[in-house]
């Protein structure tokens, strides 16, 4: 079995699944696991992490830093 490393924390179930999809869209399989322990009457989203195949987590890492940057680019305009 593949060891699964944590590439990302995302803030909520919304991020998650976008880091998700960017990361399906390059070729990358994910698995999204909750960040810390969560009251399941919470009615707030738990903080997620996303894991990837060790094998992965290069790719990923460009992938997400790709992202950002591209956010960052269209906050400045």
């Amino acid at each position: 079995m593949t060891r699964l490393v944590q590439v990302a924390v995302a803030g909520d179930v919304t991020e998650a699944e976008q880091l998700q999809d960017l990361l399906s869209a390059a070729g990358i399989d994910s698995r999204l696991e909750t960040a810390a322990e969560h009251d399941p009457a919470a009615l707030d989203d738990p903080p997620l992490k996303v894991l990837v195949s060790e094998a992965d987590v290069d790719d990923a890492r460009d992938a997400i830093e790709a992202l950002t940057e591209e956010d960052e680019e269209q906050q400045e305009t």
